[in-house]
């Protein structure tokens, strides 16, 4: 009886979370096994600003985030990604045609948060065109000591941005060594992104990265 009552309070709970957020996409197991050395990687990393056509695959999509953001230590829920405090501050959102998604490490899944195409809010007059941008947000609040108009504050947003530049370049790395391009991106309509997301004060955009298949040659 104990479990049926369980079982059915997973259910109302994944209801009401597809009900409040959108859909949800179960990603894949990230693949560890596939791509080149890490010193390869670094050997043929470059941006790219020009793609091909087409949305990444699930395969590829599950493995892109969890390089940037995912849980590698599970028993500890510790990440790709080190952050100051280990305070996982570092907010993934994917952007696609059809929305944008917050990326879940815990559950890796994506769950829609916003049905607008934020991607021109990105792509400026250099539009890459690219099916998926990758958006990458720092929350100071979750640092240990934050408090609102505290001078520490100041430290905090600086920290937040070297932890958004850490998974920039996860990203770039998981891109080179894949076979994917990319390239990280600071321009973008701040103001026009935060309203659409409905980001607090304390969560700052840092970064963005269009992915996307490299054009054959």
């Amino acid at each position: 009886m104990k479990h049926t009552i369980t079982f059915l309070s997973l259910i109302l709970f994944s209801i009401s979370l597809q009900g409040q957020t959108g859909d949800v996409i179960k990603l894949n197991p990230p693949s560890t096994d596939k791509g080149h050395s890490i010193m390869k990687s670094l050997w043929v990393r470059s941006s790219t600003r020009a793609y091909s056509p087409g949305e990444l695959s699930l395969q590829d999509l599950s493995d892109l985030v969890w390089a940037a953001v995912g849980i590698n230590r599970p028993e500890s829920k510790k990440l790709t990604s080190p952050t100051a405090q280990n305070s996982q501050d570092v907010i993934l959102y994917v952007c696609r045609p059809d929305g944008t998604y917050l990326y879940n490490s815990a559950d890796h899944c994506l769950i829609q948060v916003n049905k607008t195409d934020l991607r021109p809010f990105m792509e400026g007059e250099r539009s890459t065109k690219a099916h998926t941008i990758l958006l990458l947000v720092a929350d100071i609040s979750k640092y240990r000591g934050y408090a609102a108009g505290s001078p520490n504050n100041k430290h905090y947003y600086e920290m937040g941005a070297v932890d958004c530049g850490i998974v920039s370049q996860n990203i770039a790395l998981f891109c080179a060594g894949m076979g994917l391009g990319t390239v990280p991106r600071a321009q973008m309509n701040k103001a026009a992104i935060k309203d659409e997301l409905k980001l607090t004060d304390t969560q700052y955009l840092w970064l963005n990265h269009p992915v996307g298949y490299l054009k054959e040659k």
